[in-house]
């Protein structure tokens, strides 16, 4: 009687689907809400994560800058040349100035969002069975940790880049050049206050898309592997084949969606930045 009641309790206390997944996009935020999208608080996990994958990069790069020879590459070496070679390739034919600072920074972008990206790969219930067998899920009720996967982090990225945007502006064509741009081009000055609402939808516009495109590829990849995840607990054969088959199948799909978005965030960089040393 007392195995039943335990089972019964516990059969009731188990999440649905919708509450499984909704959990797991939750956040451990500072208003403890765990809302899937709120520019209003602070995600803690988004910004852990984003700062050690950060950290891990630098490390990545130092580690490969101490350990280069002149002599034959090791395999570490050859790989880190290769992606060097891959940024320095793009950045020279799409910006065409001094690129002293851009191509390090395509770079730098290039390792920290496919570093992020691919937090993805770790399994989707790790860190809840973790902090549930530590006893602290009280304190983490809620945790994510895909910062690409959260819209408030590539919305910060994206303003990153539109930062930069402004900044190779004024320094390229000037207080004076740059703001003549605003009003006069594409259509003359005549048409200032039109051609002034175009440049300021398109600043807008480059901004918001190359947060949001990250952002959706990333969540769709994490709420396919949440269900993919509860495809296995139906707990049937049908379901563990499903899980095991179509979830190795996305695994891999998935290993050139992480490093071909990191590819795009990267060269969409590149391609803002480069128009802001070009005049219309």
């Amino acid at each position: 009687m007392t195995t039943e009641i335990a089972a019964g309790a516990a059969k009731a206390h188990a999440p649905t689907a919708s509450e499984y997944i909704v959990h797991h996009l939750g956040h451990l935020s500072t208003a403890h809400q765990g809302k899937i999208i709120d520019f209003s608080i602070w995600n803690l996990d988004t910004i852990f994560w984003s700062i050690f994958t950060g950290i891990v990069g630098c490390l990545f790069m130092y580690l490969a800058a101490r350990k280069a020879t002149a002599g034959v590459p090791g395999r570490f070496q050859a790989l880190v040349e290769i992606l060097v070679e891959m940024v320095e390739d793009q950045s020279k034919s799409i910006v065409h100035g001094n690129r002293r600072f851009i191509a390090p920074l395509a770079l730098t972008v290039f390792v920290w969002v496919a570093l992020m990206n691919a937090l993805d790969f770790l399994p989707v219930d790790a860190f809840a069975s973790l902090f549930h067998a530590l006893g602290v899920e009280h304190i983490f009720p809620h945790h994510r940790v895909v910062p690409t996967a959260d819209l408030n982090g590539t919305m910060g990225m994206a303003l990153g880049v539109f930062a930069l945007m402004i900044y190779y502006n004024l320094k390229i064509k000037g207080v004076g050049g740059f703001i003549h741009e605003l009003f006069a081009a594409p259509f003359g000055i005549w048409l200032a206050p039109f051609n002034l609402l175009l440049n300021v939808i398109e600043f807008a516009a480059k901004t918001v898309s190359l947060a949001m495109r990250l952002w959706g590829n990333m969540y769709a990849g994490e709420l396919l592997f949440l269900l993919l995840a509860l495809l296995g607990s139906t707990a049937t054969v049908f379901g563990f084949l499903g899980q095991v088959v179509a979830g190795s199948m996305w695994a891999i799909f998935h290993i050139l969606i992480v490093f071909l978005q990191a590819f795009i965030f990267m060269m969409l960089t590149l391609v803002y930045i480069g128009q802001a040393h070009e005049g219309h």
